[in-house]
């Protein structure tokens, strides 16, 4: 039987206590513990950071590098190590809200097919993509924050200095919008 195979996957509760393990140790300096963390969660947090960016990939990058950065610099306030998925969200989430506000963000043009930006990941649905980083950029914040980050609208409302009635607007838009452009 093949190796791999016989292996269990991994479990959440076995993922959370590795990163509690590896965060004890980076906090402790152990670098290699945290580019553990960094190989475990950049993955995942790279494309929801490209879809807020508007899908550009610069942009995106330039946030998740920063995050770790803010990551590291801040682990000794983080209280639960196993909770470092959901706070390295939140510190992402917030700088490239606080990014977008200062006006620092240069918006990829969307005007045709062909100048929708690519995903730098294999993405299932292209045309999915494409749609959901040519929405207007708040109903795109609100959808991503809401579908990817796991964000209520209350959250979503103190973060983007909205009301939560305005998310829900927003995030109807959003679906809207989504809706007629890949139908």
């Amino acid at each position: 039987m093949n190796d791999a195979l016989a292996r269990p996957l991994p479990d959440a509760a076995a993922e959370r206590a590795e990163d509690a393990v590896r965060v004890a140790a980076a906090r402790r300096g152990d670098r290699a513990a945290f580019e553990g963390l960094y190989r475990r969660h950049a993955g995942w947090l790279l494309p929801m950071l490209w879809r807020l960016a508007a899908g550009d990939r610069g942009r995106a990058e330039d946030w998740l590098q920063e995050a770790f950065v803010q990551a590291w610099q801040k682990l000794d306030q983080l209280r639960d190590g196993a909770a470092f998925p959901a706070w390295l969200k939140r510190l992402a989430v917030n700088l490239a809200l606080a990014d977008q506000r200062r006006g620092q963000l240069t918006l990829v043009d969307q005007t045709s097919e062909q100048a929708a930006p690519e995903p730098p990941w294999p993405a299932a649905d292209l045309d999915l993509e494409r749609a959901i980083v040519s929405l207007p950029e708040r109903a795109r914040h609100v959808l991503v924050l809401f579908h990817l980050a796991g964000l209520g609208h209350t959250e979503i409302g103190l973060a983007m200095n909205i009301d939560p009635g305005t998310s829900k607007a927003q995030l109807h838009r959003a679906r809207t919008l989504l809706k007629e452009r890949l139908a």
